[in-house]
């Protein structure tokens, strides 16, 4: 396959990105027509690079899911387990309050998210002193989806209101 013209490249990342911003403001209530307009693009150039909604917003959620993933590796890469884990419980509710559409494939339980939980379960082995002795990572998805599912339901926007429910969640995990 030759290589993309670089026109063609950036219209496809700057299609992407808008994208990621009208489903963040809009959910999935956002249209094609919105994103090829905060793109700067015209439609045919969105469908070019996916040819149905549904792969548009399977990519945005891929992209979040790998910064996720990055997140779950930078928090283990931290000195102090405990804190880290702390802070990446919290942000990981801010983190879903400004990407409801991650949100929603996470709640929903649309996007492959093994990498992750493995990721997890070793930020828990590396702060297990300051935890609970019976964490695990099925309390993680249980804690955090339920919160997330409610918050999602009651159509809670605030990020400081999401952030208050991640301390709480963390609360739960210590000793």
């Amino acid at each position: 396959m030759p290589e993309r013209r670089l026109d063609a490249r950036l219209n496809h990342e700057r299609v992407l990105v808008a994208a990621a911003e009208v489903f963040a403001e809009h959910g999935l209530q956002g249209t094609v027509p919105d994103i090829a307009a905060r793109a700067g693009v015209g439609k045919a150039t969105v469908y070019r690079n996916y040819p149905t909604k549904d792969d548009l917003v399977a990519a945005v959620v891929r992209c979040h899911v790998e910064e996720l993933e990055r997140r779950t590796v930078a928090a283990l890469a931290e000195p102090e387990a405990c804190q880290a884990f702390s802070r990446y419980v919290v942000d990981l509710f801010a983190t879903l309050a400004q990407h409801r559409l991650l949100a929603d494939a996470l709640a929903a339980g649309t996007v492959s998210t093994d990498r992750i939980l493995a990721l997890q379960k070793e930020l828990l082995a590396a702060a297990g002193s300051s935890l609970r002795p019976d964490i695990t990572v099925t309390d993680i998805l249980v804690l955090v989806g339920g919160a997330v599912r409610q918050m999602l339901r009651l159509d809670i926007v605030d990020e400081a209101a999401w952030r208050r429910y991640g301390e709480m969640v963390v609360a739960a995990f210590r000793r």
